[in-house]
């Protein structure tokens, strides 16, 4: 992020897709940061090994951190204390998530993610998450967002103090649709690094629709 003041109003997260290289994905990240406001970035395994997905996580989580972009380590609590991430992100049921939450939430942020439901949500919500997820990382393959997604999104935003991400679609308009929701954080993967997508055009891009379209939080109230 740049020295830029950080906008008070729905924030972009970005998800590392799948199948990227240390080399090819530092270069890529290091792109999308010269395209603006980035508020965090989200790392999922997708079923590496712990000692390769633990070079990547550490090779550019360095890349984001030197940037003010908090990282987040899906899945695995001890790589995200080894790299010094920000934060760890789980899919998990009410105890796993709650054990987690007594265990590192002095140290990290610890958010949530899985639900279907809003019940599953309300139960993941009563152990105090720093953030709740609705979407699944590397099922944003339409241009819009899942309605599914922006339907928790809406209510959750509209009940729950805890602030939620929402997982948009493969074209960065969609950003709009997820920022109408109230949620605090829009996530994007596919939109910014597909292939043939210029990431720092479409970081770009991204914060110009928030910046017209995106409601305005007063955290004062």
């Amino acid at each position: 992020m740049t020295e830029a003041k950080t906008p008070n109003r729905c924030r972009i997260v970005l998800i590392a897709p799948d199948g990227e290289t240390p080399n090819r994905f530092e270069e890529r990240l290091r792109q999308a940061i010269a395209g603006g406001d980035i508020a965090s970035l989200i790392l999922p395994p997708y079923g590496r090994d712990e000692a390769s997905f633990q070079a990547f996580a550490e090779r550019v989580a360095k890349v984001a951190q030197n940037a003010g972009i908090a990282v987040i380590v899906a899945d695995d609590t001890r790589i995200a204390g080894r790299i010094g991430a920000d934060g760890i992100h789980l899919e998990t049921n009410v105890s796993g998530l709650e054990e987690a939450i007594e265990r590192y939430q002095s140290k990290m942020m610890v958010g949530a993610g899985g639900a279907k439901t809003r019940d599953d949500a309300l139960d993941l919500g009563e152990t105090r998450p720093d953030y709740m997820f609705f979407g699944r990382f590397g099922y944003d393959t339409k241009p819009e967002p899942h309605n599914r997604n922006l339907t928790l999104g809406r209510w959750w935003a509209e009940v729950v103090e805890i602030p939620c991400i929402v997982m948009a679609g493969s074209d960065i308009a969609s950003v709009e649709a997820v920022a109408q929701t109230g949620a605090e954080f829009v996530a994007l993967s596919s939109a910014i690094f597909g292939e043939g997508v210029d990431p720092r055009e479409a970081i770009e891009r991204a914060n110009a629709i928030l910046d017209e379209t995106a409601p305005i939080f007063d955290y004062e109230e």
